[in-house]
């Protein structure tokens, strides 16, 4: 290899080492040589840099490891720049454009222990007269400048800055008063200073952090916002700002979070101030809801509200004057009435006292004297002659029946209810669908059929299941079935009552009453849509008595019914007589309640009215030992009443925690029509039974109304809290409501005492058009602190007829009055085998009590047990239960489980049992 070319020193190196040995020369003369030098060195800086010395490497150019920095002076502190370049043989700083002389700077040497290069390190200080001397022109600044064998390299430019913080703000922050959830903004912008102060908000002297609450943030430009004023966000706020001079405070803005008063609910009105005539009450509201605080608007308006009131002041009977005596009749006498009438006693005043029916003998002795004369003679002849013409129609009368009998039997043999009873046990129970089927035709007024009424177990073996029938064929004897009359004209039965004291406590319309003419062979009596029925079982009237029944719906208004404490009323007042009639098996009333029943929330009692008016506890639900003469089976929306005596009930229940809830049944009602801008929405708040939306029913037929949404259920609980309704989302450009508050509200105790069974709020609203046919809107209703209910209308008024049909409810099937067999689904005598087929006990469970199990009723065997016929009790429940749309075929099922338990129960002796 040749030899290596020798390099050649750069100008500047030389420039450089010439003016480091001038400035060692003593004297002036050598420091204003080195200056020049350096000034020469300058001068070729960039032709050095860009043009290298040719043969150099670039890996030698002097590199920067530590540059020099902005710096801020602080009051009169001095500040150190400082850098450091790798490999370099000088290195000077430059300021503003001149070099700063030689003595000032600080060198240190090192060598790079990685790549063995040597290092250099050099430091100024710069005062603040320095940077004084040219502050206005322009900025101060430094660069560093290093060489090195193969050329320069500069440093960036660090600034170096006088810092200040001016004393007052520019702007600061106002005091202000806000309502709560109302917005708060507070500006700050702080004083001129160098560099730029930060800012920071106290609360009461505590650092706000928006970090810790999302409440508040502060903006690019200082201000601090609260997107919703608290009443805890009360205080005095101040803006700081601070840089590394100083650290200046705002004065303090005091903000104030007020709260407007608001009006609490009516209280109820107080009682009337007189007992009889007209008086005062007043009601009452507190500014509390909410209470103005930190100098809030005090509520406007009264506090106290008076109206006038009039109590109704009792008013006594008085009789009426007697009417004319009646003609004198058969038995001699004659009779005059008068009515407790002039007036009518009302407002709890007293009946009249005294007889109502005066009678008297109208014919002194003439009654008892003895026929002579002509008159006389001619008198007996015609009598003679009526008996013998009765007598020749009677004997025809039984030759006839005599002929006709000779076909009646096989008739009544072949279409007998037997042919179509009970199959065998051991059959599957998938036939059993034709069990209980076909029923006699009873509803003649005469029916002849062969065997006994009630089986006789003349014998201690029962029927043959296993291979026939559950009910044999009947025995060979005859009996004679009498079905009783239809019942009564409605004008004719009312007329009849009317001569019964216990008339003056029913309605005297027939619209809430059913009636009818029964015997022993029992019926039914029910008042359509209203789920109120009587049912008389079969000999529960003794043979050879005929009764005339009514049922009756009484409305709240016609019958005092007395509550106390938190007692209310669950179920419509219901009449059932005559009063005092002999049954010897219970009657079942079925009647609807609104109450969800629980032991815990409930103590649900039966009251009845005594003949002297006032309500009577018979029985409470759940209680032992129940009553000997009344029980109650409570079901989800109906109770079944077994009574043994008619007369006026009423269900009543106490609540026992605020859990204790009613059903009610909201329903919206429209006028069908509108033939002017106002149109009403009227709301009711129902008891959930059905007696109650029938009569609502009536109501809006009269007035034209069409049902305008589904009806719900809401559960009103026993809180004190009213009931509120509200109408929402209404388009404001088609409608506009009249109404001058946000809510309408109905008093807790006027819902939940149970004497106003509906209850109506209306919403009066206004067309701003008269083309205008659609109305959208919300309507809720809730109880205060509770759950609601909420109606989603869309309707057109002009055309919506979508629950047209739901205004006319499913009545029930039938006549009012169902007398004999066609009042039950069980056929009459399949009954009475299985009443004397399971009535015994037994020891194989084939009994009674298995039916009741099968049926879901074994809850009540301390009941049925205690009458003579269980099995009657149960197949009475089932019938008042399930008709007219009863399952017979589940019915036969059970009773067809009950034989399969034994195989032989019906054909093992009954000491065998």
């Amino acid at each position: 290899m040749g030899a290596r070319p020798r390099r050649r020193r750069a100008p500047a190196a030389a420039a450089a080492a010439a003016a480091a040995a001038a400035a060692a020369a003593p004297g002036p003369l050598g420091a204003l040589l080195a200056a020049a030098l350096l000034a020469a060195a300058g001068a070729q800086q960039s032709a050095t840099v860009a043009n290298p010395v040719s043969g150099a490497s670039p890996d030698l150019l002097p590199r920067f490891l530590l540059e020099p920095e902005d710096v801020y002076i602080v009051k009169n502190k001095p500040v150190s720049l400082a850098c450091r370049a790798t490999p370099a043989t000088q290195i000077y700083f430059k300021c503003n454009g001149e070099w700063v002389h030689q003595g000032d700077h600080v060198t240190q040497h090192s060598t790079d222990r990685s790549t063995g290069l040597p290092v250099m390190e050099v430091r100024i200080d710069i005062s603040r007269q320095q940077v004084e001397k040219i502050f206005g022109l322009e900025e101060y600044w430094c660069q560093c400048v290093a060489w090195s064998s193969s050329g320069t390299t500069k440093s960036q430019k660090a600034f170096v800055r006088i810092a200040y913080l001016r004393k007052n703000f520019e702007q600061e922050p106002m005091a202000r008063e806000v309502s709560i959830e109302q917005g708060i903004v507070l500006q700050c912008r702080p004083p001129e200073g160098i560099p730029p102060a930060e800012v920071e908000w106290l609360r009461n002297e505590e650092l706000v952090d928006p970090a810790l609450d999302a409440n508040v943030y502060v903006t690019p430009e200082h201000s601090l916002v609260v997107r919703q004023a608290r009443l805890a966000d009360t205080a005095n706020y101040t803006c700081v700002a601070k840089n590394i001079v100083a650290r200046r405070r705002s004065a303090s803005a005091a903000i104030t979070v007020y709260v407007n008063g608001g009006w609490s609910t009516w209280t109820q009105w107080s009682a009337c101030s007189t007992s009889c005539g007209r008086g005062w009450q007043k009601r009452s509201r507190t500014c509390t809801n909410p209470t103005p605080l930190n100098g809030g608007a005090f509520c406007e308006g009264q506090n106290v509200q008076k109206s006038a009131c009039t109590t109704l002041c009792p008013v006594d009977g008085a009789w009426s004057e007697w009417s004319k005596w009646s003609v004198c009749g058969a038995e001699c006498t004659h009779w005059r009435s008068r009515e407790c009438s002039e007036p009518a006693p009302r407002n709890g005043g007293q009946e009249c006292r005294g007889p109502e029916l005066e009678t008297r003998n109208c014919t002194s002795e003439l009654c008892s004297h003895t026929a002579s004369g002509a008159e006389d003679v001619a008198l007996y002849v015609g009598l003679v002659a009526v008996a013998v013409c009765l007598v020749l129609l009677l004997l025809v009368g039984v030759l006839v029946y005599c002929r006709k009998k000779e076909g009646l039997d096989a008739d009544v043999a072949d279409s007998s209810i037997l042919t179509a009873g009970f199959q065998p046990v051991s059959i599957k129970p998938s036939k059993a669908d034709n069990l209980l089927t076909i029923q006699p035709d009873l509803s003649s007024t005469t029916m002849t059929y062969q065997g006994s009424l009630c089986p006789r177990q003349d014998g201690p073996a029962k029927l043959q299941l296993p291979n026939g029938h559950l009910l044999s064929p009947l025995g060979a004897g005859r009996h004679t079935l009498h079905h009783s009359s239809p019942a009564a004209e409605g004008a004719d039965f009312v007329a009849r009552l009317s001569t019964q004291s216990y008339f003056r406590s029913l309605p005297r319309g027939t619209t809430n009453m059913a009636y009818g003419t029964f015997n022993f062979l029992g019926g039914r009596l029910m008042i359509p849509n209203t789920g109120i029925s009587l049912l008389i079982p079969p000999d529960a009237i003794p043979r050879g008595k005929i009764y005339e029944v009514y049922l009756t719906l009484h409305k709240q208004e016609e019958v005092r019914l007395p509550l106390a404490g938190c007692q209310t009323l669950l179920s419509p007042i219901v009449s059932c007589g005559p009063p005092g009639v002999l049954l010897t098996r219970p009657a079942i009333l079925a009647m609807g309640h609104c109450v969800e029943a629980s032991a815990e929330n409930w103590s649900i009692r039966l009251k009845k009215q005594s003949c002297e008016g006032t309500w009577e506890d018979v029985l409470q639900l759940g209680v032992e030992p129940c009553s000997e003469l009344y029980y109650c089976q409570l079901e989800a929306q109906a109770c079944y009443i077994f009574t043994e005596q008619l007369g006026r009930f009423a269900l009543v229940g106490e609540s026992l925690s605020m859990a204790a809830s009613k059903r009610l049944k909201l329903v919206l009602f429209a006028p069908a029509a509108c033939p002017s801008l106002e149109y009403n929405i009227r709301v009711y708040c129902l008891s959930d039974t059905q007696d109650v939306l029938k009569e609502v029913i009536q109501l809006e037929k009269q007035m034209g109304g069409q049902l305008i949404g589904a009806p719900r259920v809401l559960h009103f609980k026993d809180s004190y809290h009213n009931l509120r309704l509200s109408i929402h989302d209404m388009p404001s450009s088609l409608w506009k409501s009249k109404l001058l508050a946000s809510y309408q509200e109905i008093p807790f105790y006027h819902i939940w005492s149970g004497l106003q069974p509906y209850l109506h709020c209306t919403f009066t609203l206004e067309r701003l058009s008269p083309s205008t046919c659609e109305l959208a809107c919300k309507i809720w209703i809730w109880q205060v602190e509770g759950d609601g209910q909420s109606f989603t209308i869309n309707f057109n008024i002009a055309k919506d007829t979508r629950f047209s049909d739901w205004l006319v409810p499913d009545g029930e099937v039938g006549s009012p009055a169902l007398v004999g067999p066609s009042a039950f689904k069980i056929p009459f005598l399949i009954r009475q085998k299985i009443i004397s087929s399971l009535d015994t006990p037994c020891a194989r469970g084939a009994d009674w009590r298995t039916l009741a199990q099968k049926l879901n009723l074994d809850s009540h065997l301390g009941f049925f047990a205690s009458k003579p016929s269980p099995t009657a009790m149960i197949l009475n429940l089932w019938e008042a239960r399930h008709f007219p749309n009863g399952n017979l075929s589940q019915l036969a099922a059970a009773v067809a489980e009950v034989g399969k338990q034994d195989g032989g129960l019906f054909s093992v002796s009954e000491a065998e049992c």
